[in-house]
């Protein structure tokens, strides 16, 4: 009895194991085939829950290949329902390995993944990429101009702003939010508080007979306060002049080129 009821029990348990294994196959998420080479012209938004309206799916397709037609670099944005239980991270890399976006010599391709049901998003940077866009800016899109607007609901506007801010990293113009936050301000405090202390001591000197070096302070005052501060640049804003001309002399709005990807990049979820 004792050796039915142990041979029973290791029966349920290969069962249970062998089911457990099936569910797992059948949950992997099946990377789409690459699309054929007419479509990678065309398409850098690849919207598979429909989840975009029309007018916004355009728009930001459009971004997209008149930033390759200009730099080559060629960013694919992908929208899906779930990763099965996948690692998005893992997913994304795998998916633009498969697809090689960007070019093969130089590696420069971007593959975002939104998983729209896991409320996930993921940026995977081709190795040519990774020395700009490093993890940790990758990670600062996300969190600082993506996901605030996820949570609202507003897609569109944090796969938009995401874009502009791998554009400016690309391009050498990213200010990041917190560093600008914690630097800035103490910096114009400090001018503020100098320039009180340079007024003070000047109106100090005329009250003691400073004689005519008065003159001269008034001309270095007037000189200073005179200059513009120099607006300082969010590093945010809407670059899109720059890609709107598309003269398309790198090719870069073509095929996909074979770019490989290593797992950089950033992910975050809402």
């Amino acid at each position: 009895m004792k050796i039915l009821l142990k041979s029973y029990k290791i029966n349920t348990l290969f069962f249970a194991i062998f089911f457990l294994a099936t569910l797992c196959v059948q949950a992997q998420f099946t990377i789409p085939e690459k699309p054929d080479e007419a479509t990678q012209k065309t398409v850098r938004v690849y919207d598979y829950v429909k989840l975009l309206p029309e007018g916004d799916f355009q728009y930001l397709n459009d971004k997209l290949l008149r930033y390759a037609d200009t730099t080559s670099t060629q960013i694919v944005i992908a929208i899906i329902q779930t990763t099965k239980g996948e690692d998005i991270s893992l997913l994304g890399a795998k998916w633009g390995e498969k697809w090689g976006v960007g070019q093969a010599d130089k590696d420069n391709g971007i593959f975002i993944t939104l998983s729209y049901g896991d409320r996930e998003i993921d940026i995977n940077t081709g190795y040519g990429i990774e020395g700009i866009m490093t993890d940790r800016l990758a990670e600062r899109v996300i969190n600082q101009r993506m996901i605030p607007h996820f949570k609202n609901g507003n897609y569109f506007a944090g796969l938009d702003q995401g874009v502009e801010a791998i554009f400016d990293i690309l391009n050498g113009e990213f200010i990041d939010d917190r560093d600008r936050s914690k630097s800035e301000f103490p910096l114009e405090l400090i001018i503020f508080i100098l320039l009180f202390i340079f007024i003070f001591l000047i109106l100090r000197s005329r009250n003691n007979g400073g004689g005519s070096g008065g003159s001269l302070l008034d001309v270095i005052i007037l000189s200073n306060m005179g200059r513009t501060g120099g607006s300082s640049s969010s590093g945010w804003g809407s670059s899109g002049g720059g890609w709107s001309s598309g003269g398309g002399s790198f090719g870069g709005g073509g095929s996909f080129g074979g770019g490989s990807f290593g797992g950089g990049g950033a992910s975050g979820s809402w």
